[in-house]
């Protein structure tokens, strides 16, 4: 598989930075780090081309291909992450161009993205046999059914995944791992705090962990979900922790 990365701002840093895997990405153990993430391979070699764009442009753009890259390499899915609403726009031709057979957009940020505007480019895509999803947050990105987003997804991003084992009367974790990450990178922080904390606090545990990190996701409240971005991302990672526990305890 191979991808194009289309980004404005920290997010989508973070996300190239945890697909890469780069060595100084990862500070959940300050220190005290045991380098754990070297057993997690780097995917930086799927990377066909990444594109910071500006995000100090005019109010209004007559012609949005003028500020995207003039050269773009063939690839098979294009992610496009906080970038410029007008630019926006143009990505159904940039992802035509480049061959893209998918093309996800995630929504950390509904003043960035519009949901009205992800709707009106999904189904621009669609109409040219581009699959297209808009995750919201690119944490809830989950298996669809669409070949180049799936693969996406079975790399090891997307909707959360752990694997937990709790110690003597269920009181400690006493192992957390990672088996699918938040495409940001935050399930692995909030796993490696995780394990040795105890079990009853285990809610506190993930949102400390979770904000710490942080979690860049929008704290403006979301029409559509009804809470705010961030809000729902921190479910969504408690939510695959409990998951995680309940699977621990069916083996018992």
């Amino acid at each position: 598989m191979r991808v194009n990365i289309f980004y404005s701002g920290e997010f989508g840093k973070k996300v190239i930075g945890n697909l890469v895997n780069s060595d100084r990405f990862c500070v959940a153990c300050g220190d005290l780090c045991d380098h754990c993430r070297e057993l997690r391979p780097g995917f930086g070699n799927i990377i066909t081309g990444i594109f910071e764009l500006r995000n100090d442009l005019p109010d209004f753009i007559e012609e949005p291909m003028e500020y995207m890259p003039d050269i773009v390499p063939r690839c098979d899915l294009v992610i496009a992450i906080d970038i410029n609403p007008d630019l926006l726009t143009v990505i159904p031709e940039i992802a035509e161009i480049s061959g893209a057979k998918g093309v996800i957009i995630p929504i950390d940020d509904s003043k960035i993205v519009p949901a009205g505007l992800a709707e009106q480019v999904r189904q621009r895509l669609e109409e040219k046999g581009i699959d297209c999803e808009c995750p919201k947050p690119f944490c809830a990105l989950h298996l669809t059914g669409k070949k180049p987003i799936d693969d996406f997804v079975k790399l090891g991003f997307g909707k959360p995944l752990l694997k937990v084992e709790l110690g003597h009367d269920d009181e400690i974790f006493t192992h957390a791992e990672v088996l699918r990450d938040a495409p940001c990178g935050s399930t692995w922080f909030v796993a490696k705090k995780l394990k040795w904390s105890d079990v009853k606090d285990y809610k506190d545990t993930i949102s400390g962990a979770h904000h710490s990190y942080p979690c860049t996701a929008s704290m403006e409240k979301d029409s559509q979900i009804g809470d705010t971005v961030l809000h729902e991302a921190g479910y969504i990672i408690r939510k695959s922790v409990e998951d995680a526990m309940k699977k621990d305890a069916q083996k018992k």
